[in-house]
């Protein structure tokens, strides 16, 4: 699995003009399920998206995580993480999984985040979604269960 990671202020996704679900502030992830993952890619994001310690304490340092600060997270679905565009012009997707397992394991990680009292509100998994945030510093990170980066 893949994720990109960002703070934000607040952030939304919205499925033919209606709102789907929406944070105040928090982190906004984007999940990719590739080929091959399995329970435990899904539990080792959910446990890291939870406990990852990106915001700032007392002293300004990145020390707390979303769950100190009473956040909220927004999982997005995204299979083009996963897209190779090493080659040509156009991505391969060959590394996502098939949408009938994503689906399923991208279910399970806001399961388990939202089973760590962590609010959890997702995006439509394999619709067109619009999505709107108000990033926070920037602050971006990039997460892979294969621990590739």
């Amino acid at each position: 699995m893949r994720a990109v990671i960002q703070r934000v202020l607040s952030a939304r996704v919205e499925v033919s003009g209606e709102v789907v679900g929406q944070i105040e502030a928090g982190l906004l992830v984007y999940l990719s399920v590739g080929d091959g993952d399995a329970e435990k890619d899904a539990e080792f994001m959910a446990e890291r998206i939870a406990n990852l310690r990106i915001f700032a304490d007392s002293a300004g340092k990145m020390n707390r995580s979303v769950q100190d600060v009473g956040g909220q997270i927004l999982v997005v679905s995204n299979f083009t993480l996963h897209g190779d565009c090493r080659k040509g012009r156009r991505p391969g997707f060959d590394a996502a999984a098939r949408p009938e397992s994503a689906e399923r394991l991208y279910e399970r990680v806001a399961e388990l985040i939202g089973a760590s009292d962590i609010p959890v509100a997702k995006g439509l998994f394999g619709a067109h979604m619009h999505v709107s945030s108000v990033n926070d510093g920037p602050v971006t990170f990039l997460l892979d269960s294969s621990r590739l980066f």
